[in-house]
């Protein structure tokens, strides 16, 4: 990899979707119907999740995605905008519908989600702009955009002497096609379970081998209330402890780890201490409703942590 450019800069490529919500006291099982609370529209899709967590806190962040041209679209664009990124790279199709995300979040805050791809699955590698990534120090990556740009984006972000740091999520196989191109991998415990064959508990060292045997050398293993596990290189990997809060909503939550995350390493942290910073920003973020609402100014996120 070449030498990076300044720090500072972030450029997301992956999803917007309009999360429908709604708040029920446990999960349907299979057949049953159950009631729940009003429903409620929000901005979501990991992609711009992930670049609202960043933007929100300070950083400077570009994202390139895609919406339909409907109200769902507007929506989308507008609160990443109102967040600090820059949209200008987020195409408005015709003819196709915005992502949507049918999300139910159950008394402990816990959720399941359902999505409809919509307007991201649109997303080619013509999307992105080489101009978008000149200057730019980290990208940040998804899968719920369709691999070929995933892949394009990675190849072109590693030329152009970016950082590449790739959420696998949603989950799938062929993501282990993707981590020669990867510079840091962030996965939560189900992950990396499916990724390494290891189990959910496993010990750090077992992770840090289990990375090591696929080429992956700097990662980060987020295990919810547990926090997360740190593997940079052959040191001994470092397990970093959870915030306590009472989660109202995880929805999102991973996101925002994600975007502390990416604005850490592009501020140029060692990734031990970016990971330290985003436990707290996940934090924060699991005690409030809702995913881009949920997350933290700096000065809130001060507040939070004091």
């Amino acid at each position: 990899m070449s030498s990076a450019p300044a720090a500072g800069r972030i450029v997301v490529v992956g999803s917007l979707n309009a999360d429908l919500v709604v708040q029920t006291a446990a999960f349907p099982k299979p057949g049953e119907t159950v009631s729940g609370g009003d429903l409620s529209t929000g901005a979501g899709g990991k992609g711009a999740n992930q670049a609202v967590a960043a933007g929100r806190l300070g950083g400077a962040v570009t994202l390139v995605g895609a919406v339909g041209a409907d109200a769902h679209g507007e929506l989308l664009r507008s609160a990443v905008a109102d967040s600090g990124v820059d949209v200008s790279s987020v195409a408005v199709r015709d003819g196709v519908a915005t992502g949507t995300a049918l999300i139910t979040v159950d008394a402990h805050g816990e959720n399941t989600i359902v999505v409809s791809p919509g307007a991201n699955g649109t997303l080619t590698p013509d999307d992105l702009d080489d101009a978008v990534l000149a200057g730019a120090s980290v990208l940040g990556l998804c899968l719920e955009v369709p691999e070929p740009v995933v892949v394009d984006a990675a190849e072109r972000a590693r030329a152009a002497g970016l950082a590449v740091v790739l959420n696998p999520s949603p989950f799938r196989d062929s993501a282990r096609e993707l981590l020669p191109l990867v510079d840091v991998l962030l996965v939560n415990e189900g992950e990396a379970a499916a990724l390494l064959g290891v189990a959910e508990d496993a010990t750090p060292d077992a992770l840090r081998d289990g990375l090591a045997a696929l080429g992956v050398h700097r990662a980060v293993v987020t295990r919810g209330a547990d926090g997360c596990v740190v593997v940079d290189g052959d040191s001994e990997p470092t397990a970093v402890p959870a915030v306590r809060v009472d989660a109202v909503d995880t929805t999102g939550a991973g996101d925002a780890f994600m975007g502390a995350l990416l604005l850490r390493l592009a501020d140029g942290d060692a990734l031990l201490d970016a990971a330290r910073f985003a436990v707290g920003v996940g934090a924060f973020a699991a005690s409030r409703a809702g995913a881009q609402a949920s997350y933290p100014t700096p000065a809130e996120l001060a507040a939070f942590l004091r």
